[in-house]
C-alpha cells in the first residue's frame, strides 16, 4: 500500500507526546525525518521512532526529497514562514493551530499555499473523536432539532515557566483562549455546521504572572441563532477539571463529558425527544435518563493523520481544510477586540 512519507518540523512537545505516536499507527504514512533546533535532540527522536533523519533546521529537513509532507509543530510565530517555505518546497502540509500570529497572516498563508499547488490542513484533531463524528452526525441530522444553546468548557493547569513561549504574546499570541478555547470554538462550528457571527467576550490574567490571559469567557451567536458560551482557563488544576462539549436544542440534548482533550474517550448523556408537547406550568424537573451511543474509541491523532494522507494520496477532500482555522481566529480575534473595547463585535 503507498504512504505519503512525513516530515516533522518541531518534532518535540505535542509531536512527541502525541502525534508522531499516532503517526506510527498510521495504515498509510511513513515517518522519514524529524527536526528540532538541538542536533542532539533530533537524533534522539529520530532513533526513537527510527526515522531515516534527523535535522537541526526546517531549511534542511525540506529539502529531504523522501518527504511528500510536513507536520509543524514549531512556536506559533515561526509558522507562516515555515509554511510557506514549505509551499516552496512542494511540500503537503498539516499544522498546529492557530496557523499564524494573524488571520490576516493565515490567509495569505493558505493563499500562498494554493498557488503552489499543495494541500495545507490545520491540526484540530478533536473533530477526530469517536463522540464528536457522533455529534455531528446525530445533530446535523436533526436528532435534537434546532440547536439553540451550545456549553463547551476546556482547562489544564499550566503556571508560570519562565521562558515558556505560550506564556509570551509574542510567541503564542494569546493564553488560554488561543490555546485551549480555540478547539471549542472550531468543535461548536464543526458539529452544528454553523459559524460564529457575533462575538462577546471577557479574559483576565488571574492566577499566573504572565502577560496572555490564564482565564477567559466568550459568548458567541451562531449564523443559526444558537447562543454559545466557550470557557477556556490555564488555572483550573487537572484533578478539578470537568472538560464539557454540550448541545441543547427543541427535541433534545448531547451532553459531552471529557469528549475533547488529546484521548479519545468520556461519555455522552444524548436525549432525543419526538413530540415535546406544550407547556408545563408545573415545571417539575424530571431525571430524564439518556441512552447510550455506540462509538468506537481510536487514536484520534492516527485518524487525522489517515485523514490527511488520504487526501493527498487520493485526492479527496480535507477534513480540516487550513481556511477553516483562520476563521476560527478571527474569533478569536474578536473575542480580544471585545474584551478590550467592552462592546460585542460582528463578524
Amino acid at each position: 500500500m503507498e504512504k505519503l512519507r512525513w516530515g516533522v518540523i518541531g518534532a518535540g512537545g505535542i509531536a512527541d507526546r502525541r502525534t508522531i505516536p499516532g503517526m506510527m499507527e498510521a495504515y498509510n504514512a511513513e515517518l522519514v525525518a524529524v527536526m528540532e533546533i538541538n542536533m542532539e535532540f533530533a537524533e534522539k527522536l529520530r532513533a526513537k521512532y527510527n526515522a531515516k533523519r534527523a535535522y537541526d533546521s526546517a531549511e534542511a529537513l525540506l529539502k529531504d526529497p523522501e518527504v511528500d509532507a510536513v507536520y509543524i509543530a514549531s512556536p506559533v510565530v515561526l509558522h507562516a514562514q515555515q509554511a510557506m517555505a514549505a509551499a516552496d518546497a512542494g511540500k503537503h502540509i498539516l499544522i498546529e493551530k492557530p496557523l499564524a500570529m494573524t488571520s490576516a497572516e493565515g490567509e495569505k498563508v493558505v493563499a500562498y499555499c494554493e498557488s503552489k499547488g499543495v494541500k495545507i490542513a490545520a491540526g484540530f484533531m478533536m473533530r477526530f473523536g469517536a463522540y464528536v463524528q457522533e455529534m455531528k452526525k446525530d445533530i446535523q441530522a436533526g436528532k435534537i432539532g434546532d440547536v439553540v444553546s451550545s456549553y463547551s468548557q476546556f482547562t489544564c493547569w499550566y503556571p508560570d515557566m519562565p521562558g515558556n513561549w505560550r506564556q509570551q504574546k509574542k510567541q503564542g499570541g494569546g493564553g488560554a483562549l488561543m490555546d485551549m478555547g480555540v478547539h471549542c470554538i472550531d468543535l461548536v462550528q464543526y458539529i452544528t455546521g454553523s459559524k460564529v457571527k457575533q462575538v462577546t467576550a471577557m479574559h483576565d490574567t488571574l492566577t499566573f504572572q504572565y502577560e496572555v490571559e490564564d482565564s477567559s469567557i466568550v459568548l458567541m451567536r451562531l449564523e443559526n441563532g444558537a447562543q454559545c458560551v466557550v470557557q477556556s482557563n490555564f488555572n483550573i488544576p487537572d484533578d478539578a477539571a470537568k472538560w464539557r462539549l454540550e448541545f441543547f436544542g427543541t427535541r433534545g440534548r448531547m451532553m459531552g463529558d471529557s469528549i475533547i482533550g488529546q484521548v479519545d474517550g468520556g461519555t455522552v448523556d444524548a436525549l432525543f425527544l419526538g413530540d415535546v408537547g406544550g407547556y408545563d406550568a408545573t415545571q417539575d424537573t424530571k431525571d430524564t435518563r439518556g441512552e447510550e451511543l455506540e462509538v468506537t474509541f481510536g487514536n484520534a491523532y492516527t485518524r487525522e493523520i489517515e485523514s490527511f494522507s488520504d487526501s493527498i494520496l487520493n485526492g479527496k477532500p480535507l477534513e480540516v481544510p487550513a481556511s477553516d482555522a483562520v476563521y476560527v481566529q478571527k474569533v478569536i480575534e474578536a473575542a480580544y477586540q471585545s474584551n478590550d473595547e467592552k462592546r460585542t463585535i460582528d463578524l
